[in-house]
C-alpha cells in the first residue's frame, strides 16, 4: 500500500507538524508514504513540493485578495477564513498517479481549491480526510467560536463586514462544497473526540464517514530529560519555577495569552512567595512583545522549530500552560505530557480529552483566569508532582505513540480500499 499525505506546508503549523509525524509513523509501520506540499524546508527525501512555485505563490495571493474584497478591504480575519477558489491540480503528479490512498490534511491558503479536491475525487482513489479545524465541515471558517450554522447550512457569516447576509460568501462556497461531497465519499478523520462530535453535527458531512483517531509522536525525541541540563543549555534561571506558554505566534488572541497574564498578576498579588520563586518562559514567534506584560521574569525562547530543542524546553519548565480559546487536540500539550511536564488548560475541545483533570493536569473553567490560576498553583506547589509527570509520560505513550496511532491509520486506509474496490 502506498500513501500520499498533502499538507500545505511541510513543518510549519500544528498540522503540518502532525502529517509528518504520521508520515514518518507509517513508514516506520512498513507502508510506504510520500507528502506532498506547497512549503518544503528540509531534505526528506520522503517530502515532496508542487513545481511552479510561481504559481504557487499567485494562488495564494489571488485567494487572500478575493478574501480582502469580501472583508471590505480590512485585514482583520484575513487569515481566518477560507474560499478555496484557486489551488493546484495535484492529479497529475508522479506522487498522485503511484499513489493507492490520498490523505488530505490541512490543505488551505491557495494549495488546493475545490475544484481541485473536486479532480482528486474524481480519478476513482479513496480519500481520507483529516481535519485539524472545522474548515472541510463548514463554509469558509476553521474556528466557529460558537457559531452553528454549520448545522444547517452556513451564511451570515460572523467573519464577515456585517455578518455577511443570506447569500454571503460562506454560503456560495457552503453550497459548492455540499454538491461535491454529495456525489462522492470521504472518510473524515477528527483528530479528538470533540472534533468528530462537531463534525458529525453538520449538514456538510451529513453520510461520510467520520472517525476521531489521536495526532502521533514521536516518543523517542520528546521525552523527559534532564531539569537542571536543559535550562543550562537554554540559560533559564535554576533557582526558580518555570511556568511554559507555546505558541506559533503568541500574539494570536485565540491562544489566550491574556488570560496568562491575569492568572500569573493574580499569582503574584495572592502567593507573593510562591511569585518570588517563580518566572515565565515563552515559545514562539513574537514573545519579546508580551513580555513586559507581566508580573514576573520572562524569558522569551523564540519560534523553536528545532523538535530537540523544543523537547529540551519541554523538560526545563514545571508546568506547561495553554489558556486556548479554541483548539482540536493540540500537539504542544502531547510534546509537553510526552517530557514529564504536567499541564493547564480551559476546557475546550479536545484539551480536556487529553489533561486527566488532576491526574495529570488541572482543566481550568473556561476563560476563568482565576481557576486558571488555581490550576498553576496547584500544580506547582503539588506534593505528588512526580506522580503527575509520570502519569503525563504514560497518557501519551498509551495513547499518543506512533505505533498506536499508524495502526490504527492502516486499518482506515484498508477500509477505504475495500470499499473503493466494492463500487468498482
Amino acid at each position: 500500500m502506498r500513501v500520499l499525505i498533502v499538507n500545505t506546508s511541510e513543518r510549519t503549523g500544528g498540522a503540518a507538524i502532525a502529517a509528518n509525524r504520521l508520515k514518518d509513523a507509517l513508514n516506520n509501520s512498513g507502508v510506504k508514504t510520500m507528502m506532498l506540499v506547497t512549503d518544503k524546508e528540509t531534505d526528506d527525501i520522503t517530502v515532496a513540493a508542487l513545481p511552479h512555485k510561481w504559481l504557487l505563490q499567485w494562488h495564494f495571493l489571488w485567494e487572500r485578495w478575493c478574501i480582502f474584497l469580501h472583508l471590505h478591504f480590512k485585514r482583520r480575519h484575513l487569515f481566518e477564513i477560507d474560499i478555496a477558489n484557486s489551488g493546484s491540480d495535484i492529479t497529475g503528479t508522479k506522487e498522485f498517479q503511484e499513489a493507492d490512498v490520498i490523505h488530505l490534511n490541512w490543505i488551505n491558503q491557495g494549495m488546493l481549491s475545490l475544484k481541485s479536491i473536486q479532480k482528486i475525487l474524481q480519478s476513482g482513489k479513496p480519500v481520507v480526510w483529516t481535519m485539524h479545524d472545522m474548515w472541510p465541515a463548514t463554509g469558509i471558517c476553521h474556528l466557529t467560536l460558537g457559531c452553528r450554522n454549520f448545522e444547517q447550512g452556513c451564511a451570515n457569516c460572523q467573519y464577515l463586514p456585517g455578518g455577511g447576509g443570506r447569500n454571503d460568501v460562506a454560503a456560495k462556497v457552503w453550497r459548492r462544497k455540499k454538491k461535491l461531497l454529495d456525489k462522492y465519499s470521504v472518510a473524515f478523520v477528527a483528530c479528538s473526540q470533540w472534533l468528530a462530535n462537531e463534525a458529525k453535527a453538520s449538514a456538510l458531512l451529513r453520510g461520510q464517514r467520520v472517525e476521531s483517531i489521536p495526532n502521533a509522536i514521536d516518543t523517542r525525541v520528546f521525552h523527559p530529560q534532564h531539569k537542571s541540563d536543559c535550562r543550562n543549555h537554554l540559560h533559564l534561571p535554576a533557582d526558580k519555577k518555570l511556568i511554559l506558554f507555546v505558541s506559533q505566534r503568541v500574539t494570536n488572541v485565540n491562544k489566550g495569552m491574556d488570560y496568562l497574564i491575569r492568572a500569573c498578576k493574580k499569582l503574584v498579588t495572592e502567593q507573593p512567595t510562591l511569585a518570588s520563586d517563580t518566572a515565565i518562559v515563552v515559545m514562539g514567534g513574537h514573545a519579546e512583545e508580551i513580555a513586559d506584560k507581566f508580573d514576573l521574569p520572562v524569558y522569551p525562547l523564540g519560534y523553536i522549530n528545532n523538535p530537540q530543542l523544543a523537547s529540551q524546553a519541554y523538560s526545563a519548565c514545571d508546568v506547561f500552560v495553554l489558556p486556548s480559546l479554541s483548539e482540536n487536540l493540540p500537539n504542544t500539550i502531547m510534546e509537553a505530557m510526552a517530557c514529564g511536564l504536567p499541564c493547564v488548560g480551559f476546557n475546550v475541545g479536545g484539551i480536556p480529552e487529553e489533561i486527566d483533570h488532576l491526574q495529570n493536569g488541572y482543566v481550568a473553567h473556561y476563560q476563568d483566569s482565576d481557576d486558571l490560576e488555581r490550576g498553576i498553583e496547584w500544580v506547582l506547589t503539588s506534593p505528588d508532582y512526580a506522580q503527575l509527570s509520570q502519569n503525563a509520560v504514560s497518557k501519551v505513550t498509551a495513547h499518543y505513540s506512533q505505533q498506536s496511532v499508524a495502526n490504527q491509520y492502516i486499518k482506515l486506509y484498508n477500509k477505504v480500499l475495500d470499499d473503493s474496490k466494492r463500487r468498482i
